[in-house]
């Protein structure tokens, strides 16, 4: 599972790659594989110009971040070792052109696992990181984890995180009107009058956690047999739902076939731009939360410009910029404003301690629980 991609334009890298610095073979460079909106032009900019002239930078934005993914396994791939190696020397056949490996990368939280076990990555050093101090505890704990890619107090620094956002609820205001309230909580998306009303994400972790969150439990609860509440609670939310989609759940509620949607914030924003009759909510019980983090790829030098890179998205005004510009929030405490951030946006930008203190990270389960949240996800879909 990964959230979708919906990408912002304004204010963000939208070259096919932003090159910012004179050439040279002996040139210092900092190479980034971005994902595309995730960090304004401006900052790449302000960066540049506090770093010497001879520093040559290469961002590359890319659409997807499973295709970022992909490029750090393609990067561990070993070289061929067929017959073709020995015919080359005689017959000049084409070359795989192979992209030169980032010094960092971005990657999703919900990959971290994922690429520390399959050995993509290599730690980071926190000590060489001047702004690691700045950063809550909730944040260290998300990218400190031991070789298998869990959670460790004991374990490594495998990423940085530069921004974040959330599960949120999103409703046509208009069609609340009349009710005389308006959604506020999980618990409300059960009322009646949301009968076959409601899209949603059609992910496992993102449906039953939404469940197990109204019922006081944890996001990442491990054995699902101990919450003896959880089938009815979620069988009768399905009879709520009309639509299931990781990717086209906002379009029935704009075409205004449901009334409300539950989705990824980066995915919500761009559709409450365009229409200013939708409103959007983090629920008060606390909601799943994702980043996007900055990893070092395996076989890559312990550059000095990568750490100062890191440092300089944690610095307050520079992780303010990257708020507003990008439209997420930051992992570093800002002193951003109501008045910083257009009104329709404001909930889901404006971060509540208390909420984000009641939302969890959607950590690694084991495969069993996996398989468990799979099962009685599909199980009641089917009824």
């Amino acid at each position: 599972m990964d959230r979708r991609s919906f990408l912002l334009a304004t204010g963000t890298l939208a070259l096919s790659q932003l090159l910012i610095g004179c050439g040279g073979s002996n040139q210092a460079q900092l190479k980034v594989q971005l994902l595309k909106g995730s960090i304004p032009g401006q900052v790449v900019n302000k960066f540049q110009k506090a770093l010497k002239p001879q520093v040559q930078l290469k961002f590359a934005p890319t659409e997807q971040i499973q295709d970022l993914f992909k490029q750090l396994q393609n990067w561990q791939q070993p070289p061929k070792t067929s017959d073709e190696q020995g015919w080359r020397r005689f017959i000049p056949l084409p070359q795989d052109q192979k992209t030169p490996i980032a010094d960092l990368v971005t990657l999703g939280d919900y990959w971290l696992k994922a690429a520390i076990e399959q050995k993509l990555i290599q730690p980071l050093n926190e000590a060489q990181l001047k702004q690691w101090s700045a950063l809550d505890n909730k944040w260290k704990q998300l990218v400190t984890r031991n070789d298998q890619g869990n959670p460790d107090p004991q374990g490594k620094v495998w990423a940085a995180p530069y921004r974040w956002g959330s599960t949120a609820i999103v409703y046509n205001r208009e069609k609340f009107q009349g009710l005389g309230w308006t959604p506020k909580d999980w618990s409300d998306l059960w009322r009646d009058e949301l009968r076959s009303r409601i899209s949603l994400l059609n992910q496992p972790r993102e449906v039953i956690g939404l469940v197990l969150k109204k019922l006081g439990k944890s996001y990442n609860t491990e054995n699902l047999d101990q919450v003896p509440e959880l089938e009815k609670e979620l069988s009768t939310l399905n009879q709520q739902v009309k639509f299931y989609s990781s990717t086209t759940y906002l379009e029935p509620l704009i075409i205004e076939d449901t009334w409300l949607a539950v989705g990824w914030s980066d995915d919500l924003l761009p559709v409450l731009a365009r229409y200013p009759h939708l409103s959007a909510v983090i629920p008060q019980s606390g909601t799943a939360v994702w980043a996007d983090l900055w990893v070092r790829p395996q076989g890559t030098d312990k550059d000095t410009l990568a750490n100062q890179w890191i440092d300089f998205c944690w610095q307050p005004a520079i992780a303010k910029q990257i708020s507003l510009l990008s439209k997420t929030n930051s992992p570093i405490s800002t002193n951003i404003v109501a008045s910083d951030i257009q009104e329709s946006f404001r909930n889901l930008l404006l971060s509540n301690r208390e909420v984000f203190d009641k939302s969890e990270f959607l950590l690694p389960l084991s495969s069993s629980t996996t398989k468990q949240y799979e099962s009685l996800f599909d199980k009641i879909k089917k009824a």
